[in-house]
């Protein structure tokens, strides 16, 4: 049985997804800023985001939201942090993968968690101690004990372009050994497909909360491990993120620090 605050989430996630479908085919017409160098925000972000915070606000007055357009209101450790469009690029170009994110940290403990695609009606999530679910079916991370065979996935976001070159060896030197590597466009919904063991392991430097937060509690209630590029266990600061089952993660994680810069370590 789903916690209560995952059926608020669920509303809020669904919510914003109708928002999104109903835009979908005028994104000409949408106004779309830029917020940064190939950074993008639809006035579809802004209306999922506001519908998502009028389902939390209505029933957690008290709690805090970090947004991803809004940024943060509210002043509480009980914080909800929500991507609602992520990977707005692909939705603006029609590519079809994206999704909403909404997480909740409770003194900076993932506690739940909701990752939402509109476009497949699929809805991942999960609570603190209670397992991982797709659509009510119990996920698992993959079995898989090595990279030999192994899906990979990684993203090159906007911000850290400065890292590409060495992006590009640690993913040289991952594809010697995995069998495949994709980039998707949506780290929420990568994390998810992780957690249901569509793919062996992810990777992506230069991530905020609101990009991982609900997929890593997927990961994690799904029986698997998330870090940063250096091993260290927790939600990265730094947002250098390896996800994966303990096997892959732990192999990620030795093929990085071998091929990654000071900076992406620190």
């Amino acid at each position: 049985m789903p916690r209560p605050a995952v059926n608020v989430a669920v509303r809020a996630a669904r919510a914003a997804g109708a928002v999104i479908l109903r835009y979908m085919n005028r994104v000409e017409g949408l106004n779309v800023e830029e917020k940064s160098r190939h950074d993008y925000v639809s006035e579809v972000d802004k209306l999922a985001e506001a519908e998502i915070v009028k389902e939390l606000r209505r029933a957690y007055p008290d709690h805090a939201i970090l947004g991803e357009e809004t940024g943060k209101t509210g002043k509480s450790d009980k914080v909800w942090v929500v991507d609602p469009l992520d990977g707005t690029h692909n939705y603006l170009r029609g590519f079809p993968h994206f999704s909403v994110s909404i997480g909740f940290m409770d003194h900076g403990d993932l506690v739940h968690g909701v990752v939402y695609d509109p476009l497949r009606d699929e809805l991942f999530t999960a609570s603190k101690g209670d397992g991982a679910f797709v659509n009510d079916r119990r996920m698992r991370v993959s079995k898989r004990e090595s990279l030999s065979g192994a899906l990979l996935c990684t993203g090159f976001p906007p911000r850290q372009h400065g890292h590409l070159d060495a992006q590009f060896a640690i993913s040289r030197a991952l594809l010697r050994e995995a069998d495949d590597l994709r980039r998707t466009g949506s780290a929420a919904l990568d994390l998810a497909y992780v957690a249901a063991g569509r793919l062996d392991g992810y990777f992506e430097p230069g991530l905020q909360p609101w990009d991982m937060a609900a997929g890593c509690l997927l990961v994690r209630e799904a029986g698997g491990k998330f870090c940063d590029f250096a091993g260290r266990d927790g939600l990265p600061a730094s947002g250098n993120l390896v996800a994966g089952n303990h096997y892959i993660t732990a192999a990620m994680v030795k093929i990085i620090t071998a091929n990654a810069t000071p900076a992406l370590l620190g």
